[in-house]
């Protein structure tokens, strides 16, 4: 066993001593939260830096998410995937929203498009598919879809800062997406998230949404929540920004490196990257099959012996977990290769300051 754990990642931070003048700069001004000078900054920065219109900020990426579903007034039934983080459907629920499963695609893991329509009904009034790994969904497709039967597209996008697709930000689909900058993603501020928007009125909507409602200091407009990210959380958001290249750039690396490794290994399948894509290297799934001499699950506990505290991202579904697998769309029959995946899948440690020893012991779990 590793005298020290092996985490799936480790949240970047800039040095210390970068962070310090920001801090001291929060204590004398006294302005914590409400939409301060950090907030602010790190606002128009973020945005220029993704080449989005309008970006709100938040509390969390969960926060965001069920803002989101409140902003566009969204009621009735959601298609969306059993392949997701749970915030992905606790989200519809806590809107009273209900969920509609859709199976998913084994080369990308997101919604399969192809499946949408047969899950629409008349109570169908969104869309919510998630970019998982950073894959980008079939946006193209899914939005024709929406248009025809006049139905709204959030983007969960969690996993996919800064991720383009033949050059275009997969930020510029639907009609809203959700980031998060929990201290797990690429891109993180401890805590954090964002709206991402094309039309400033309703990002208006939005911005009083998460903050209680307030268009002034006497007028509430809406039952809003307190989603609101405080001056701590932007400005470590605004030094990231200063260093999220160089931490993309050696996630790649360590991708790099995982491929070769486990190129032409029996039983074990690197999900590839579609053409065209340019990853945030956010996870490094691998599927396990019987090919391999053991089980997804034996392999699992031989990395946890070794202290390498790897993940089975997604498993198990959200589809099967006990408040939703009641639900007609949550039959395992309906979702054929979500089950598949979910029973396969399996996510290498990759972080930007992972050691070369740490690396290699991954690496010889698996071909030793």
């Amino acid at each position: 066993m590793s005298e020290k754990p092996v985490y799936l990642t480790r949240p970047h931070l800039p040095p210390l001593e970068d962070f310090l003048p920001y801090l001291q700069e929060i204590w004398d001004s006294r302005q914590l939260t409400n939409g301060g000078p950090f907030h602010q900054k790190f606002e128009q920065a973020l945005a220029e830096y993704l080449g989005v219109p309008y970006i709100s900020l938040f509390a969390n990426g969960t926060l965001a998410l069920i803002t989101a579903l409140q902003g566009l007034r969204i009621t009735g039934e959601v298609i969306t995937t059993p392949y997701s983080f749970v915030a992905t459907t606790h989200a519809l629920h806590w809107n009273g929203i209900k969920p509609v499963f859709a199976d998913i695609r084994g080369d990308t893991c997101n919604l399969d498009e192809e499946k949408i329509e047969a899950a629409i009904t008349p109570q169908t009034t969104a869309i919510l598919p998630v970019h998982c790994y950073g894959n980008p969904c079939a946006a193209e497709r899914i939005q024709k879809i929406a248009d025809t039967y006049g139905l709204k597209v959030i983007y969960d996008a969690a996993h996919a800062f800064g991720v383009t697709e033949n050059g275009r930000s997969v930020l510029d689909y639907g009609d809203l997406s959700i980031l998060s900058f929990h201290a797990t993603k690429t891109f993180n501020t401890f805590e954090g998230g964002a709206i991402v928007c094309h039309d400033s009125k309703l990002k208006q909507r939005i911005d009083y949404l998460k903050n209680f409602g307030f268009a002034d200091e006497t007028t509430v407009v809406a039952p809003g929540i307190n989603g609101k990210m405080n001056e701590f959380q932007a400005a470590l958001g605004l030094l990231q920004l200063q260093h999220i290249d160089s931490a993309i750039a050696k996630r790649q690396q360590v991708d790099q490196r995982y491929r070769e490794a486990l190129q032409g290994l029996p039983g074990i399948t690197c999900l590839p990257i579609p053409a065209g894509v340019r990853q945030n290297y956010s996870y490094f799934p691998i599927l396990v099959d019987g090919r391999y001499p053991l089980s997804r699950d034996g392999l699992y506990q031989k990395f946890r012996d070794r202290n390498i505290l790897v993940r089975r991202y997604f498993y198990p579904l959200i589809s099967d977990l006990t408040m939703y697998r009641s639900l007609p769309s949550a039959t395992p029959a309906n979702l054929p290769t979500a089950q598949d995946i979910a029973a396969k899948v399996m996510c290498l440690p990759i972080y930007p300051d992972i050691d070369e020893a740490d690396l290699q012991n991954i690496i010889d779990c698996l071909v030793r």
